[in-house]
């Protein structure tokens, strides 16, 4: 009885988490906004999910299945790597580097870095070290 009102806990919440995510990817204005809806809530959502199945695997049926740990694992380390690829490609695409605000040190932005220039300054802070 325990058990099955946990899992069905794990489910409600999650279906929270879902329907905020697909709610606030549908409705926030600006893509930068939307991009946390997807990454942060559906990923919660949809762990949320698994792990009902989990409990309910292991106590229900007295079976413990890897199949959701590695699903969680999986989606909760692609899904901030998916982000932070959006959100860089945002900023190439509207974005220019004068228009970002200042980082409060000498370099740039890291999206808007080069090889070259990261190679420069790192030259120079070993010349200035030394």
């Amino acid at each position: 009885m325990i058990i099955e009102t946990l899992v069905s806990a794990c489910l409600m919440i999650s279906g929270i988490f879902g329907l905020v995510g697909s709610f606030g990817l549908l409705k926030l204005p600006d893509p930068m906004m939307r991009l946390h809806a997807p990454t942060k809530a559906t990923t919660l959502g949809v762990g949320g999910a698994l792990v009902a199945s989990m409990l309910y695997m292991h106590f229900i049926n007295d079976t413990f299945s890897f199949h959701e740990l590695m699903i969680t694992l999986f989606l909760f380390l692609t899904a901030p790597v998916t982000g932070k690829f959006i959100a860089k490609t945002h900023l190439h695409l509207n974005h220019k580097a004068s228009d970002l605000p200042p980082t409060g040190t000498d370099r740039p932005w890291a999206t808007y870095e080069s090889d070259a220039m990261r190679e420069k300054i790192e030259a120079e802070e070993d010349a200035s070290a030394s």
